[in-house]
């Protein structure tokens, strides 16, 4: 993860705190509009296609443990696209960089309407994580810009909504996604992102300003990419030999393992090496506080993940509801993330929020364990509420902490690195649901994966009320 060049960036001055209460002028709702629907793209695709996957499952003829991959590659490709692309945004212009993302979705869309293969599904996937992954940093970097222009901060009701525009998405996506699934098939999930990148696109075109000149630097030289390509390569290989691993561990290949052993220790020489390294772990180990909060932001998102995606399938072919009624019973979840979220931007405590999320995840992985074929609705949407609750709570929290113990010069790279630590958990949930599904959804999956969910749990309480840093953070 590279170091933001402050060359290229104006000093902005700190907005006064009356100044805050609302957008100002150079921050109208024509600009904000299309970044706040570009911005929403990358987390409703990671939790719509939940209830998608038995169909897509179904039409291919394979199972939990190939439609698996849908989850991976998508997060696969965001955990390396979205601090690249950052990085782009800041030495190109984020404008270009943003509209070059939305015509990536576009295409994507198109793939996966009219894949007449799995194989191009997977294509279709990895162009949706590239295209992505593109939206929320450089939504970062014209609010940057557009601080520097008017010499105002970026006002909080602004970020907040960029904020609530990702967790609101994911939250409604499993609910949308049954709709659409119900409405017109599967098709529908990809073809739907279509749209409303071409609205994004055309409203970004109208909207956005131009990028103003990049800055040079004392010697009169326009700032290096400074993208570590050896660093890049390397995290991409390790990380894809990984989920290979983790995506068979009812059969594991394990000489997999020695690959990855070896690359991951390439990467690290080099990043520490490097001055400008791809993802800075000396940073991260002087930072111990930081590196908690990536550590509890990957795992509660892993559990979070589990019941995205594990507890979908289950409720179709273990308990037979189709795609549509799926989407309903996860209604609760999808109003509990989003009412959560709201309060969880709104309060100013870290620590409280984040042990109660902590616990519900805990609470509601043993009443996973509790389902079956005979347990009553009312149940089935309380079990989806419990990591309704959490999902709001966890994405605001710690998006605080990352705020309150980055290096100010670094919070770019700090939040990008936090949003990969939240697809390497959503990695694994992937890898647990393949483990205990196999080829078909069933009770003995559900609580197999709900076991392992409560005993991280635990873990995850542990961590969050011993954590130190914390305590001064009520």
């Amino acid at each position: 993860m590279t170091r933001p060049d402050a060359r290229t960036v104006t000093p902005v001055r700190p907005a006064r705190p009356d100044r805050e209460a609302a957008p100002g002028p150079g921050f109208s709702t024509r600009l904000t509009a299309p970044l706040l629907l570009g911005s929403l793209l990358n987390p409703l695709n990671t939790t719509m296609i939940s209830t998608a996957l038995v169909a897509i499952g179904h039409h291919f003829g394979i199972g939990a443990a190939d439609t698996a991959w849908l989850i991976s590659v998508l997060y696969l490709a965001s955990a390396v696209a979205q601090p690249v692309l950052g990085r782009l945004a800041d030495v190109l212009g984020p404008r270009r960089v943003f509209l070059a993302g939305l015509v990536v979705v576009i295409a994507s869309g198109v793939v996966g309407t009219v894949a007449p293969g799995f194989g191009w599904l997977i294509v279709s996937r990895l162009l949706l994580g590239v295209g992505t992954s593109a939206a929320y940093p450089a939504a970062m970097a014209v609010l940057r810009d557009e601080s520097a222009r008017i010499g105002r901060a970026t006002p909080r009701p602004v970020l907040a909504r960029l904020s609530f525009a990702a967790l609101g998405s994911a939250a409604v996506g499993p609910t949308l996604g049954g709709l659409l699934v119900m409405a017109v098939g599967w098709r529908g999930i990809f073809a739907v992102n279509v749209p409303v990148a071409l609205v994004a696109l055309g409203a970004a075109l109208l909207w956005i300003p131009a990028d103003p000149p990049r800055g040079r630097g004392a010697d009169g030289r326009m700032p290096r990419l400074g993208l570590d390509p050896l660093g890049i390569g390397l995290f991409t290989t390790a990380l894809t030999v990984l989920v290979f691993f983790l995506l068979d561990l009812a059969h594991p290949v394990w000489w997999l393992l020695a690959p990855f052993v070896l690359l991951a220790g390439a990467l690290v020489r080099w990043q520490l090496r490097r001055p400008e390294p791809f993802i800075d772990l000396r940073m991260l180990a002087a930072n111990a506080a930081l590196s908690r909060t990536y550590l509890r932001h990957g795992v509660s998102y892993l559990l979070i993940y589990v019941v995205m995606y594990g507890y979908t399938q289950w409720l179709e072919e273990a308990r037979g509801y189709s795609s549509g009624h799926t989407g309903l019973l996860m209604l609760p979840m999808s109003l509990a993330a989003l009412v959560c979220s709201l309060l969880g931007a709104r309060t100013k405590g870290i620590r409280g929020p984040l042990v109660l999320a902590c616990v519900l995840l805990t609470a509601g992985s043993g009443l996973l364990f509790l389902l079956d074929q005979d347990t009553p609705v009312a149940v089935l949407l309380l079990a989806g509420a419990c990591f309704g609750i959490p999902q709001g709570l966890i994405g605001t929290s710690n998006q605080a902490a990352v705020q309150a113990y980055a290096p100010p010069e670094s919070i770019g790279s700090a939040a990008g690195l936090q949003r990969t630590a939240q697809y390497i958990g959503a990695i694994t949930a992937s890898s647990l649901i393949a483990l205990a599904y196999g080829q078909s959804a069933g009770d003995h999956g559900l609580h197999l994966m709900a076991a392992v969910a409560a005993v991280l749990g635990v873990l995850l309480v542990v961590l969050t009320v011993t954590d130190r840093a914390l305590r001064g953070r009520t």
